[in-house]
C-alpha cells in the first residue's frame, strides 16, 4: 500500500518535465527521486552538494558517503557530479535550479510557506538553514506537505502563523487529497484531486478559501451520484 508520503512524492514527480534541474529539500520531496524512471532526463540536485543523483539504493548498495541533504542514501548516475557546500549554495541563490520541492510545516494563501521553526521550550527551533536561499533563488516552488498536522489541524491555511521561510514564493502545492495552483496576486486555484480524495474532505481540512477548476467539480458531481 503506498503510504501518504509516496502519495505526496508521486504527485510532485508528475509536474517534472526533462531538461529541468531541480532541488530536493528535506522530508517528502526525497522520495520524488524514487518516483521517477533514470530516462526521464530529469537532475535531481540536493543541497549537500550533489547534481544529477538517483533513487534510493536497496540496502546492498547504499554508500553512507552518498547521501541526500536529510542523509539518506542515493545513486549516483553516469555524470552526476559531487562538490562542496559552498558551490552548492551558490548554485542555489544563483538561478541554476528551475524548480525546488519543500516539505513544509504550513502554506497559505498568499503563496508564503513556513518550513523550518516550531516552538519548543520556548525557543524557535532547529533553525532556517538553505530553504531561505532556494525560495528566492528558484523560480518554481512546489509545497509538498501532509494536509493536516497530527492534531488534525490544517496546514494549508489562510495566513501562516509560525515564521516564514520565504514569502510569495509557491507556485504549487501537493498534498495526499489536492493540489493547489497559488494565482498571482494571491489566493488558490484547487486544480486536481488525488485518487480516492473528495471535494468535501478537502474543504473541511482546508483553512485558506479557493477556487475551484470545472474539471474537478464535474468528476466530484459524477462521484456523488454513483
Amino acid at each position: 500500500m503506498t503510504s501518504l508520503k509516496d502519495r505526496i512524492a508521486r504527485r510532485c514527480a508528475q509536474e517534472l518535465h526533462a531538461g529541468q534541474v531541480v532541488n530536493l529539500g528535506l522530508g517528502i520531496p526525497t522520495l520524488v527521486a524514487n518516483h521517477l524512471s533514470p530516462d526521464a532526463a530529469v537532475i535531481f540536485h540536493s543541497e549537500n552538494g550533489v547534481f544529477g543523483f538517483g533513487p534510493k539504493p536497496d540496502y546492498h548498495h547504499a554508500d553512507s558517503d552518498f547521501t541526500n541533504a536529510g542523509c539518506e542514501p542515493i545513486t549516483l548516475p553516469a555524470g552526476a557530479a559531487l562538490m562542496d557546500l559552498a558551490t552548492s549554495l551558490g548554485a542555489m541563490r544563483n538561478g541554476y535550479i528551475d524548480v525546488t520541492i519543500l516539505g513544509a510545516l504550513e502554506v497559505d494563501a498568499a503563496g508564503n510557506i513556513a518550513n523550518w521553526a516550531t516552538r519548543r521550550a520556548g525557543r524557535w527551533w532547529p533553525g532556517i538553514g538553505g530553504a531561505m536561499d532556494l525560495c528566492y533563488g528558484t523560480p518554481t516552488v512546489i509545497a509538498a506537505l501532509q494536509h493536516t498536522d497530527t492534531h488534525g489541524r490544517p496546514k494549508v491555511r489562510h495566513r501562516c502563523t509560525l515564521p516564514l521561510t520565504g514569502a510569495g514564493c509557491v507556485k504549487l502545492i501537493v498534498t495526499e487529497l489536492a493540489v493547489f495552483d497559488v494565482l498571482p496576486g494571491g489566493g488558490l486555484f484547487l486544480r486536481d484531486l488525488q485518487e480516492g480524495a473528495t471535494l468535501e474532505q478537502v474543504r473541511n481540512s482546508t483553512e485558506a478559501d479557493f477556487t475551484v477548476a470545472e474539471t474537478v467539480l464535474a468528476g466530484n458531481t459524477v462521484a456523488e451520484c454513483v
